[in-house]
């Protein structure tokens, strides 16, 4: 099914990719983590999460690529931190929607 373009709003492609990138439990979870503290090592996130490295770094991939979350690698871990001003972006776009 097409879609014309004209019709969808730059917010509703913003909802759209924030949605699915928060639909998934464990990235709801990191997300919450790293909004209450400020960054964290994937090494611990995997040390807390009761899943598969891989699968973790399948996740934080993910949140990276809807730009939620940005790493910084210090060989030989990586930082995750949230990214504020995306994330600032994120609930003001779910707002928007809720409140209209």
């Amino acid at each position: 099914m097409l879609i014309k373009k004209e019709i969808i709003t730059e917010e509703q492609i913003k909802l759209a990719k924030y949605a699915k990138v928060l639909s998934h439990p464990v990235r709801v979870y990191i997300i919450d983590l790293l909004r209450k503290q400020s960054c964290c090592y994937s090494g611990d996130l995997a040390q807390e999460l009761p899943i598969a490295k891989s699968t973790l770094s399948q996740h934080l991939k993910e949140l990276k690529k809807a730009g939620l979350i940005q790493g910084e690698i210090s060989p030989p871990k990586i930082k995750y931190c949230l990214n504020k001003k995306k994330w600032v972006e994120a609930v003001k776009v779910l707002n928007n929607f809720c409140q209209s």
